[in-house]
Parts: structure tokens; sequence; C-alpha cells
């Protein structure tokens, strides 16, 4: 079925509204337009956020993470993430450079709460700022430095429903980046690429 041709699309704010009604007072009470004492301290025990860009192409979103905080804050409207190596793709760095608004979401294991930072980002190579995320002797190439214009605390529910620390899912059980490559290009050795992955990856973390 086409969007255009559904009866049942939703397609105004009136009728949304009509639908779910209005939010409840801690809905709306706890959004900041800065980090508070609190979602600073919990954003400082983060190591991983999910990171979304738009860009004219569309959106993207990538997982960031880091051996310790994987953002830092300079102030309370200011947030830092080091763009430490990946695979080249670029796809959040070309975005911020284009269109500068981005959304992260921290995530603490065994924490149902996930905290959302919404704001506009820049990319910078500033030398005390690439300093000041060394690890073992190696600086990020770059850093995204975010502005926050709001930051508040995600409904727990979904991370209730999912049982998502609770299960535990056998990784031997899914398709392996190997297999998937695999699967799009005729030919590949999808095992070799798994069995290289692990040390190439370990060897190139920063």
């Amino acid at each position: 079925m086409s969007v255009g041709a559904d009866p049942d699309q939703i397609t105004d704010i009136a009728a949304l509204e009509a639908l779910y009604g209005q939010p409840g007072e801690a809905a709306i009470l706890k959004v900041a337009d800065r980090l508070t004492p609190a979602y600073r301290r919990w954003i400082a025990a983060s190591r991983f956020c999910l990171l979304a860009t738009v860009g004219p192409e569309g959106t993207d979103c990538s997982p960031r993470g880091d051996l310790g905080a994987v953002a830092r804050a300079i102030d309370a409207h200011t947030l830092a993430l080091p763009d430490w190596r990946g695979n080249n793709r670029m796809d959040t760095l070309r975005n911020i450079v284009r269109d500068g608004r981005v959304s992260c979401l921290f995530m603490v294991p065994g924490s149902n709460t996930v905290i959302r930072v919404n704001g506009r980002a820049v990319v910078t190579t500033a030398p005390a700022l690439l300093a000041d995320f060394e690890v073992e002797g190696k600086h990020p190439r770059s850093v995204i430095v975010i502005r926050i214009g709001e930051v508040y605390s995600q409904c727990a529910r979904a991370l209730l429903r999912s049982q998502l620390w609770d299960r535990d899912q056998p990784a031997h059980d899914l398709p392996t980046p190997g297999d998937i490559l695999a699967e799009l290009k005729a030919g590949f050795d999808g095992r070799a690429y798994d069995a290289d992955w692990a040390p190439r990856a370990r060897k190139g973390m920063w």
C-alpha cells in the first residue's frame, strides 16, 4: 500500500493530538535547556550513545562508544564527542557539516533510563580539544561539539517491554557482517572477512 492510498493515515497534528491526548506533567517538567547536575552526572556515566543527524540525502543514526564517558561536558550547554576510527564513510560528519541538527540517546547497560539530547553540532579540529581526548598517545581526527537545545529522560517503557537487559540472544544465531556482505556480492569471502575483522579492529581501535 502506498502512503497516499491509506485512508487511515494521520495527516495533521490536530488528528494526532486527538488520538493520543496531552502529555502528563512529568513529560513536560523533565525537559531542560542545559545540563542540570543530575543530567550531567548521568551522561558522564554513559559509555555508549546513538547519534542521529540529518542531511540532503536523508537521516543517519550512528552508534558511538568509548572506554570512559562517550561524551564530555564542556559546560552546562555544550557536549563534545571525539570521532574515533571507523569505516571512513563519514555519514555523520558529512551531515553535520551541511546541517547541524543532531539528537543523541545516551544509554548505560542495566539501566532503563535513556537520556536524550537535541541540539546543533559542529565538527572541529581544534588542537587543544583533540589533545584532551588523547588515548594511548593517539588523538581523534576531529571532535563533534554539540550546543544543547534540550535534554530530557526518555520514557522507560520501550526498554521494559523489550527486556533489553534481561534477555540473552545468542550472537551465533545471527548473520555476521561477512554473511551480509556475501549476500550482497557474489564471490565475496565472508568467512575470511569475519576472521580478519576482530584483530584488525583491535589494532585500529584509536
